[in-house]
């Protein structure tokens, strides 16, 4: 049994020499996407271009657009002398933000009864950039308005004291997104590039026709299954070490908790997504066929795992439904042990979750896949 695995092995590795574009896709496609989502995110949110239409031209007006400047999240891109500029530079989409300071900016900031305000614009179609700068330009309002506050009561600023939370955030200190998007991107791709793998496993076959001829030959059909599930183990796995090499070394996200849980629990989620991958392989007739069906059934996945969306902000069904979603479970302990440092007694329920879906799938697809193939 155990040469005729061999044997199968050995033959699935020669295919793979000769097609060499898929191993090196799986291999380097998910580093390549994953060092780009990577790069994106842990890069701050800065130089975002500023026109602005300054009515009052005055000290105090510059000092405010200098200390918007000074956040580093904008950059002057040009001052105006009429509203249609603005608006027709946010409709292009040259600009992310418009300032317009009314005449009387500096007098109501003179006058102890003045209330002084300002116009700002963000072009919201752009939804990650405007909060970007809305939060920079809500921190210098801030400021300007302690400044005022304290100048009108006639303080210093080291007497004025108001209510300041003492605010921590646990896990991810710098709130860098790159903490959040890199473990998950990770995660999905290793869940895609297995799925992939797998798909073409049995597809490859018939679309080549040589099914027939394998399945002529001396071998049980738990022998061919274990004979394609080898390779598919093999490079998603390296895969896997790979990108998680990347995430910890390039990205900087720390692995807090146990490095051999995470080795073997990832061991375990790629043999689940393996399982799907197969039947998903012989149900398609071409590789092209069984491809479209990995994205059906991994941009499926991807809407429950809680990367895009929390799943705590689904509606009911839709919470109850992520529980079924593998990769739901997956990214919950990867964030578990990388982030938050977590042990087994933490995040058990996902493991069991997991283990239990992981059963039933593999259990499942044996059956159907043995079934299909004799």
């Amino acid at each position: 049994m155990f040469k005729r695995i061999l044997a199968l092995v050995k033959k699935e590795f020669i295919h793979l020499r000769n097609d060499w574009w898929l191993p090196a896709f799986m291999l380097l496609g998910g580093v390549m996407e994953l060092m780009a989502v990577g790069w994106a995110t842990s890069r701050p949110i800065n130089n975002l271009p500023l026109m602005v239409l300054d009515y009052d031209q005055s000290a105090a007006s510059r000092a405010f657009i200098i200390s918007l400047e000074n956040t580093e999240t904008f950059t002057l891109e040009a001052e105006v002398d009429d509203m249609q500029t603005i608006e027709s530079a946010l409709e292009r989409g040259t600009i992310n933000a418009a300032l317009i300071i009314p005449p009387d900016f500096s007098e109501a900031m003179a006058d102890p009864n003045g209330k002084p305000s300002l116009s700002f614009i963000l072009n919201g179609a752009e939804s990650v950039p405007a909060t970007a700068a809305l939060r920079a330009v809500d921190g210098v309002a801030r400021t300007l308005n302690e400044e005022i506050v304290i100048d009108r009561l006639g303080l210093s600023p080291d007497e004025f004291e108001g209510f300041a939370p003492r605010l921590r955030v646990w896990f991810n200190e710098a709130l860098s997104e790159a903490l959040y998007t890199t473990p998950a991107e990770m995660g999905l791709m290793l869940e895609f590039t297995t799925l992939l793998f797998a798909a073409l496993a049995f597809s490859r076959e018939k679309e080549l026709g040589t099914l027939e001829q394998l399945l002529v030959m001396p071998f049980s059909s738990l022998e061919i299954i274990i004979g394609k599930a080898i390779p598919v183990i093999i490079v998603a796995y390296t895969d896997f070490l790979l990108m998680l090499g990347m995430v910890h070394f390039v990205f900087d996200v720390p692995i807090r908790g146990s490095l051999g849980l995470l080795f073997l629990l990832g061991f375990g989620y790629l043999l689940v997504e393996l399982g799907k991958g197969m039947v998903l392989s012989v149900i398609s007739k071409t590789q092209m066929q069984a491809f479209l069906l990995v994205l059906l059934v991994g941009m499926t996945d991807f809407m429950f795992t809680g990367y895009a969306a929390p799943v705590e902000s689904m509606p009911q069904a839709l919470q109850t439904f992520a529980k079924i979603i593998p990769a739901h479970h997956w990214l919950e302990i990867v964030r578990g042990i990388m982030l938050k440092g977590a042990g087994i007694e933490v995040i058990w329920e996902h493991v069991a979750a997991l283990g239990i879906l992981g059963t039933v799938i593999m259990i499942f697809s044996l059956r159907f896949v043995r079934r299909a193939l004799d």
